[in-house]
Order: structure tokens, then sequence, then C-alpha cells
């Protein structure tokens, strides 16, 4: 134990002591999200080379340009409203907003001019960060709270996205054991956090695997995150009309499941090194596990998105036109040094096996639009 951690560790172990063991939720979300404390909610940067791990818009400006292509197609099957809410959820310090915005106020100035950028944060000192990003597309911005999402208080006719926010949300831990199905516990053993197997803490968790036909074999561990679909209702409820696009890494539930991840897929990150433990360090690193994109799909249906198009996020890229960004840069007059370097970066978004092509899922869902046609369903947006 270190006196950098010392503050939440002293908070967690006297929160035990006093209520006795905490779901590994709960521990999870003080973790993430304490006052002051949390990892996203305590001062300094999380992302990029001085934080502790990189997202795809931190790795190039084209992953928010090719975003914006697709927003440029959305708004077009919307039949260019006479507003269009651009909404991001969990926004970071702004970057991926202001690459979209960089793109549309150049390519689409139409579009630009009727658009409002929301941005909803949980974190309210990132406002001042995220404006100072965002630079003169600030003007532009309105910022809200995910309370003003769940409470139905916005009205949203656009599109709204969210880049690697789901991973971030506190998971239930739950493992298959000779007697059956047992949720993951956190508590005491001389001040240091151990695990011990309780009965689950709701019929929900259950009720989760089952909805999705899953089985969870003998010696299991699995992530369950009530929090997503929950989110995810609360998003419908606030989309009149268009799109949501989610972008984080995750699997279907069939591969997301599988026996081939015994262990689950829980993680946390610290200065860009991998650790497994979640006990360590408590507030200075993230922790995350994979999404359950059919979770995802079946919340959606269920209160009124439709499932447009779900695949990797290299295909994505290829469909909206990953190469003509490409042969946009070949045209540029940049420097050859400049070119290999931003070439380099371009190829790791797509690159499986150590890139962030096929690690990276999307999917983007609609309400109050027909059959749309978008751009990542050409022949290379299709998945096969």
């Amino acid at each position: 134990m270190t006196d950098a951690i010392a503050p939440l560790q002293t908070i967690l172990v006297d929160r035990i002591r006093a209520q006795g063991r905490i779901t590994f939720a709960e521990y999870m979300a003080a973790c993430l999200y304490e006052p002051g404390l949390g990892y996203y909610t305590s001062p300094g940067r999380k992302v990029g080379a001085e934080g502790d791990f990189y997202t795809s818009s931190n790795v190039s400006a084209v992953f928010g340009r090719l975003i914006a292509r697709e927003i440029v197609r959305m708004d077009e099957l919307l039949g260019s409203p006479s507003s269009f809410d651009l909404v991001e959820a969990g926004a970071g310090n702004g970057r991926l907003a202001r690459d979209i915005l960089d793109y549309l106020a150049d390519a689409s100035p139409e579009l630009y001019g009727r658009l409002t950028l929301r941005l909803v944060e949980k974190e309210p000192s990132l406002g001042s960060v995220q404006e100072e990003m965002l630079g003169p597309h600030a003007v532009k911005a309105l910022w809200h709270l995910p309370a003003d999402l769940e409470a139905g208080k916005l009205q949203v006719t656009g599109c709204l996205y969210s880049n690697e926010l789901i991973d971030s949300f506190p998971v239930h831990l739950v493992e298959m054991t000779p007697g059956g199905l047992r949720e993951v516990y956190v508590t005491l053993r001389e001040d240091e956090f151990v695990e011990e197997f309780g009965e689950p803490s709701t019929p929900e968790l259950a009720s989760y695997l089952e909805r999705i036909g899953v089985n969870l074999m003998e010696g299991k561990r699995a992530e369950i995150n009530l929090a997503a679909p929950r989110w995810l209702a609360s998003v419908a409820r606030a989309l009149r009309r268009g799109f949501v696009l989610t972008i984080d890494y995750g699997y279907p539930a069939i591969d997301l499941f599988s026996p081939a991840r015994l262990a689950g897929t829980l993680l946390c990150y610290h200065r860009h090194q991998v650790e497994e433990s979640p006990y360590v360090r408590p507030g200075e690193q993230d922790i995350t596990s994979h999404v359950d994109f059919t979770t995802l799909m079946k919340a959606g249906e269920e209160t009124g998105l439709s499932t447009v198009w779900f695949g990797e996020q290299y295909r994505f890229l290829m469909g909206v036109g990953f190469m003509e960004e490409m042969a946009r840069l070949e045209a540029s007059n940049s420097s050859e040094d400049e070119k290999l370097k931003v070439r380099l970066l371009m190829k790791k978004l797509i690159l499986p096996e150590g890139g962030m092509g096929d690690t990276f899922r999307m999917l983007i869902q609609a309400r109050g639009v027909e059959n749309p046609r978008l751009l990542c369903m050409s022949d290379w947006g299709r998945q096969g």
C-alpha cells in the first residue's frame, strides 16, 4: 500500500468495515467515480502518451474525419432537418468532437451551420478542458449531465455517439460454481481487499444471462454490465429520430461468454501497462471489461431502436472512405516524413493483431429512419 493510494483505500476499507462486503460493481464504481478520488473524477491526463491508454481518436484525426463522413450521410437520410443534434456521451478531452467538427466545417458547411454539439459529461471539471480543445467550435457546444439524459430532458434529432464509454461502466462479477451461479464480493482480510463468493445480489444477473441464451460452464467467470442496457434505454428515450453510434471493444455474447475466456475480460491499465489485479492502486488505474454487443442490440430493439449495422472497426472505416482519406494524404503538401508518420497512424486504426481494426467494433442503431443505406454498408462495410 503506498501513500498515493491511501485516501481511496482508506475510504473503501472504512466503507466495508461499516456495511460489510460490497459487490465488485460497487468497488469498481468507487475506483472509477468516487468524487475527487476516482480514476475518472480525479485530476490528471488519462488518455494519450501522458496517460494510461490510447483511444482511436487519439491515434489519428482521420478517425474523426471518417465518422464525420457517416454523419453527413445520416443527415441526408434524415432529410437535412432544420436543426441537427450531434451528441457525444463521455467525450473525455473533446478531441473526437473537435476532429468531427473540423471536417464538417470544411466539407459540409451547410450541415455545420444547422448543428448543435451536445456533450453529456459526468465529470463537470472536464467542461473547461473540452471547451479549450474545441477552440472555435465551442460556440456550437452545450453541456449536459447524464441525469439530463436519464430524466428525458434531452430530445435528440440527429446522432448520439460514444467512444469507449460503455466499457467503463461498473460491472458485476459472477462465476459458475458446482453450487450454481455465484457473485464475487469484495471484503477485507487484514485491511487488504479479497474476494468471496455469495448469492447473487440481484436476480437481474441470472436474468441477464438467460435473456441472451448463455449457460456458463463450471469455473467460468464473467462480467455482467447491468448499467449498459439501462443507459441505452435512456438514449432511446432521448432519440426522437436519428442514429446511435456505439464504438467500443467487445464481442457478440456467443464469443464474449465462451469457454475460451474462462477468466472473463476484466483488465486494468496504468501508464500503458496491463495490470490484471483491480485491487492495487485503487483510483489510479483504469478498470475495464469488454462490451456485450448482443445485449445492446436486444436492449435497443426492446426500446424502439432498430439494429442497422454491426461490425469491426476496420470494416466501418473502409466503408466510409478510409482509402479516400489515404489518397488525400498522399496528394497533400506534407513532407514525406510527415506522410509516413500519418500513414502508420492510419494503418493502426484498421490493422488487426496489435492494431485497433478488429479489436474495436461499431454498432449503429436507428429510430424513425426507413431502411437507411449508410456509407459503412458498402462492400467493405458488410459483414461476411
